[in-house]
């Protein structure tokens, strides 16, 4: 799945065309490198997001294309 749609889906960011400016800025990495909105996310990759001074690092633990709003934690473990 595309880092961006896994970013809107798991609700770590609320819209996909605000998780496309988080890349292209370069403020999201997969595995420590800083990674493109286009990128593939796949279970067991550590996401880090930078949101301005404070930073969130996730592991991946599913790729799923829809889920409920309920849900959505269960697609990541915070570190």
């Amino acid at each position: 799945m595309r880092l961006d749609k896994y970013l809107k889906v798991s609700r770590l960011i609320k819209r996909r065309t605000v998780a496309n400016e988080a890349c292209d800025g370069g403020r999201v990495m997969i595995n420590d490198r800083v990674a493109k909105a286009s990128a593939e996310v796949k279970q067991g990759d550590i996401l880090t997001i930078s949101f301005g001074n404070r930073e969130v690092k996730v592991e991946v633990l599913d790729v799923q294309e829809t889920v409920k709003k309920d849900e959505a934690k269960e697609l990541f473990r915070y570190l």
